[in-house]
């Protein structure tokens, strides 16, 4: 069985509040406010996004500071501050990078699939030996399509030479999930490490 993994937020850190706060505590002194500024800045991720814009490769981060600067009301030097400062902030998860050696000790081929810009995409590879255990991987800056649009499941099945029956897809983002189960892969949700663990056990795909 093939394991397909998303990045962010399942392999690697990614708290969007936790990190506005740490790096803007004036303006987003608490959750709710952090929210809101996520809510502005993020876009819930749109494809049709800013920041969509800028996992596609289709803008770099100096344009990308300048549009959401203007769109939101934040200073540009600010935003660069929060587009510098994703990178450190995204350390691994240990307990998916022990899921991930033991799926592979196991003798399943691993791969990943992504919505990251290039420059963050870069950084990982260079800072993590672990990316060893992926067969391969698409990062969508590097191929400009994005989930959950189908364009990308495609190229995933040709590059990976899989299928969906034989294909596992984890994310913690539920419409990349259904987007997975549209193409014909069985989508697991991800919500913290043990409990994909438990559910990768219960699917014959760890041993307990």
């Amino acid at each position: 069985m093939a394991i397909v993994f998303d990045l962010g937020g399942v392999v690697f850190k990614w708290k969007p509040l936790e990190l506005l706060q740490n790096i803007f505590p004036e303006r987003a002194p608490n959750e709710v406010a952090a929210k809101q500024w996520a809510d502005q800045i993020f876009e819930s991720f749109n494809p049709l996004s800013d920041w969509a814009q800028f996992d596609l490769g289709l803008i770099e981060p100096d344009a990308l500071a300048a549009k959401i600067s203007k769109r939101v009301g934040i200073p540009e030097a600010d935003m660069h501050l929060l587009i510098a400062s994703i990178p450190p902030h995204m350390v691994p998860q240990v307990g998916t990078v022990d899921i991930i050696s033991d799926l592979k000790a196991a003798g399943h081929p691993l791969y990943f699939l992504s919505n990251m810009p290039a420059t963050y995409a870069d950084h990982l590879e260079r800072s993590n030996d672990f990316f060893r255990h992926f067969s391969d991987g698409i990062f969508s800056a590097r191929i400009q399509q994005i989930k959950p649009q189908l364009p990308i499941f495609q190229s995933a099945n040709e590059r990976f030479k899989v299928s969906g029956k034989e294909t596992v897809f984890i994310d913690d983002v539920q419409h990349n999930i259904d987007a997975a189960h549209a193409h014909g892969w069985t989508g697991l949700r991800f919500d913290e490490p043990a409990q994909v663990r438990r559910d990768l056990v219960a699917m014959g795909l760890l041993k307990a």
